[in-house]
Formats: structure tokens, C-alpha cells, sequence
């Protein structure tokens, strides 16, 4: 095979792909069912490699059958949009391919990581802060809880964690699963993390989390971690920061928020009053790959304390990594990962692009067209808005005038769109009624894309409901 005619293909499809984004016509998938997947696309691997033009042939089938992110009628997921400095800066990190353990090997994202980490911070107001980018939120958030563990029972890095500690964690009964993943993994156990209750709008109760903390030292137990989730993934609800931190530091707990979808708001001046207290943590997680529109993954746990992240590692006398022979401190003696993506650099790339005012404007688009949204469904007599909107996300349903399961009806519609590939949107549970979760993530929407999709939703509702 001839490298360079595939390299000169590969980047006409590539531009071609991109420039698809913005065609209104395009289909945003070729739906397939597996089985019907499987005989478009040759997924064995054989004894012998392929041909050049198989290859190619490859690289079209992969493009036509998957899910067209960049497409304006994705809705679907708490990530949307395509951004062309970042994706470049993706490709050339790929190309360098360096890993962040150390400035030897990756000198240039090395600064641009710690650049990135100072610039986050100072959203934060940690003025004294620290930080790492690691595989996603989910991740974020164990490392939070981990250090929050180590802050309390730092032999335990040695000794490991003994259960007669009965530790406890607090979290939004509304908070992201891997709160409960992250319990599971440090030996603390999902029983120990406990679900506070929230008011209607999906927002903690500092109150009810005080009553909380007091039962389970009542009970001879040991309160050491809260998160705060800044954007709930259904509703988009902000716990109180303030408010909750008043609680934590009371009682000497460990403050996280949980910032990986919602915590980009902090860009915009005028919506940040939402996170209002964030300064008061002590560790917050930031995924720029959602509202920032940064390609996945790019994510990051801030921390208020220089030499927090540090303290979780109990050895790096690693003389064939570690040499200590720049002046410059390697980032991979505050990581648990060793071999390490350079993510940092696609998000110093879009930020250098657009500027801080340009991501300050985009944010505040995402709050726009969440608003624009829900005027849609507000003064449509068949849409019902099932929960106040607040921030980017709104939930509601269709109301068919026929007597019929809405459950069901709703999910049909939304299954239409996905499978006729017009739009793709989310569904989800507030309560026991499902309910499609519109989320403005795509800082390229316009006032047009919106009322495209809901053109294209209640047609389709209008057509299940005549059938």
C-alpha cells in the first residue's frame, strides 16, 4: 500500500466530514441493527492485511455508520458540536504521540498542561491550586474521593483501608453514578454513600444533608466526603455551593464539586452566580470535552492545595521514569496513571483560538438556546415542560390528545427520529414519567437548528398520534 495516497485520501474525507456538519441535509446516522451492521462491515480480523482500496473502502464505511457528533441535530448526549482548533490539536498530539508523565518526553505539552491547569484554577479562585487531566469525570471524581480518604487516614495509603473507620460520603440523590463506583473501588462501599435528598428542581438540601452527617456520627461513624454537583446529568440542577459549604466546613469535611457537565458555566460572567461559593471547595471537577465542545476525552480535577495530589501516591522512586534533571516538576508524580494522553493541548489550542471573551460568548449561547427552548415548549399547547429550566438542559413531553401510555407515545417519537437519522435526542426518568432531555451543548446552535428539531418532533408526534 502506497502510505501517502492513503494519508491524501483519508484528509479529503476528513474534509469532507467536517463540511457534512453544516448540510442540514445530512443524516445524522445510517441506522443499522447489529446483525445488519455486521454484514456491511468486515469486523474479523484475517491472517492477511488488506488491500489499499479496502482500506479506504474501511474508512468511508466507519464515517457513513456512525453517529455524526458534529451535526447540529445531535442532542443526544451532555457533548454536541465540532471544534476545528481542537480537533487539530487532537491530530497533532496524536502525531508527537508523548505521554505527560514527564517534561523529557513531552516538553511542550508539559507547559501547555500546567498553563492550562493554572488558567482553570483561576476560575476557581484557588489561588494556592493544583491540578491533573485524567481519563473523564468519572475518574475526577474517584481521585477526589481518594484524596479526601487520605486527608483523613493518611496511613491508610500504607496500611490500606480499614472498614471499622466506617467512613461516609454525601452526594445529591440526583448525583452521577460514579460517586458510587468511586466508593466502591477505595473499599469504603456504595452502603456508606449516602443519597441526600433535593428539592423539585433537583437541588441538594443543606439542611437535609446536616441531618444526614449528624445521624451517621450519632451512629459512631465518620463523615469525610460531600459533593456538590454543579448540572445534574437530567436536569441541569446546581446544588448550592454556598450553602453546603457552610455545612462541610462545620463539620470538617471534605467539599468536592462536581463540575463535569455543568462547570464551564464559570467562563460566562453573567450565569457563574450559579456556582456561587465554588472558591469554598476543595477539590472540583471540570470535563471541557462537554460545554467547552473539546473531542473526548479532556478532563481535569482541580484541587485547592498544592501537593494534595501528590500526597496520594506513596512511591515514586521510579530512577528509570523520574530523573529530576529539568527545572520544570514532571506532572506524572501527581498522577495514578503512568502512560498518560496528552489532553491538555487540543483544549490550549481552542482557547488560544477563540480567546476568553469567544469562550465566554459560547457559554452564554448554550444558555440561550436552552432558554429558546424552553419558550418552544411553553408555548406549544401539546409540549408540557416537565421541570424548571436551569442551566442547559430541559426535560418534557409530548401530551397526545388521545388517551394512550405518554411514557410509551414519547419514547416512540423519540426512537423515530433516531432511527429515520433526523435527531438525535436523550430520554430519561424524573420520577416515573419519561422524559426527552433537550441539552444545549453545542455552542454552534442557532435559533434555526432548534426549530428544525421541533419541527421534525412533532411531525413525527402528529403522525404517531393519527396512526
Amino acid at each position: 500500500m502506497n502510505d501517502l495516497n492513503i494519508l491524501s485520501s483519508s484528509l479529503e474525507k476528513i474534509k469532507a466530514y467536517i463540511l457534512a456538519n453544516s448540510d442540514t441535509s445530512t443524516k445524522i446516522l445510517d441506522y443499522q441493527t447489529p446483525s445488519a451492521l455486521s454484514k456491511v462491515i468486515p469486523f474479523d480480523i484475517a491472517q492477511k492485511g488488506v488491500s489499499e482500496n479496502e482500506f479506504l473502502d474501511l474508512l468511508d464505511k466507519y464515517l457513513e455508520y456512525s453517529v455524526k457528533t458534529g451535526n447540529k441535530q445531535f442532542l443526544n448526549q451532555l457533548y454536541a458540536g465540532f471544534n476545528l482548533p481542537a480537533f487539530i490539536g487532537e491530530v497533532f498530539s496524536v502525531l508527537t504521540n508523548t505521554s505527560m508523565y514527564t517534561y523529557e518526553v513531552a516538553p511542550v505539552a508539559t507547559c501547555i498542561e500546567t498553563e492550562m491547569i493554572r488558567l482553570m484554577n483561576s476560575y476557581t479562585g484557588y489561588t494556592k491550586g493544583d491540578g491533573i487531566f485524567l481519563s473523564g469525570g468519572s475518574n475526577a471524581n474517584l481521585i477526589a474521593m481518594f484524596s479526601a480518604r487520605n486527608r483523613l487516614l493518611p496511613d491508610s495509603r500504607i496500611e490500606g483501608y480499614n472498614c471499622n473507620e466506617k467512613l461516609k460520603a454525601f452526594v445529591n440523590e440526583n448525583a452521577h453514578y460514579s460517586f458510587g463506583t468511586a466508593a466502591n473501588l477505595l473499599g469504603i462501599g456504595t452502603k456508606n454513600l449516602v443519597k441526600v435528598k433535593a428539592d423539585n428542581e433537583g437541588r441538594m438540601l443543606p439542611a437535609a444533608l446536616e441531618k444526614a452527617i449528624r445521624q451517621a456520627i450519632d451512629q459512631g461513624e465518620k463523615p469525610f466526603f460531600v459533593a456538590a454537583t454543579c448540572a445534574t446529568t437530567m436536569m441541569g440542577a446546581y446544588d448550592p455551593i454556598d450553602a453546603i459549604a457552610d455545612v462541610t466546613e462545620k463539620y470538617g469535611l471534605w467539599l468536592h464539586a462536581d463540575g463535569a457537565f455543568g462547570g464551564s458555566l464559570l467562563l460566562s460572567e453573567k450565569h457563574r452566580h450559579l456556582m456561587q461559593g465554588i472558591e469554598r471547595s476543595d477539590s472540583f471537577t471540570w470535563d471541557p470535552h462537554k460545554l467547552m465542545n473539546i473531542p473526548l476525552i479532556c478532563s481535569a480535577l482541580l484541587v485547592k492545595k498544592a501537593g494534595t495530589l501528590q500526597k496520594n501516591i506513596t512511591d515514586i522512586n521510579t530512577d528509570y521514569i523520574y530523573h529530576d534533571i529539568d527545572e520544570m516538576d514532571d506532572l506524572g508524580k501527581k498522577s495514578i496513571q503512568c502512560g498518560r494522553r496528552v489532553d491538555a493541548v487540543k483544549l490550549w489550542f481552542a482557547w488560544k483560538y477563540f480567546g476568553l471573551e469567544g469562550y465566554r460568548d459560547r457559554i452564554d449561547n448554550l444558555i440561550n438556546m436552552a432558554e429558546y427552548v424552553e419558550e418552544i415548549v411553553k408555548s406549544h399547547p401539546q409540549l408540557r415542560l416537565h421541570s424548571k429550566r436551569q442551566s442547559f438542559a430541559v426535560c418534557f413531553q409530548y401530551i397526545p390528545k388521545k388517551k394512550t401510555n405518554v411514557n410509551d407515545f414519547n419514547l416512540a417519537v423519540r426512537e423515530a427520529l433516531r432511527k429515520t437519522g433526523k435527531s438525535n435526542v436523550n430520554f430519561g426518568y424524573n420520577g416515573s414519567d419519561l422524559v426527552i432531555r433537550f441539552v444545549a451543548a453545542n455552542a454552534d446552535l442557532n435559533k434555526a437548528d432548534i426549530d428544525r428539531f421541533f419541527t421534525y418532533f412533532i411531525s413525527e408526534a402528529q403522525k404517531l398520534e393519527n396512526a
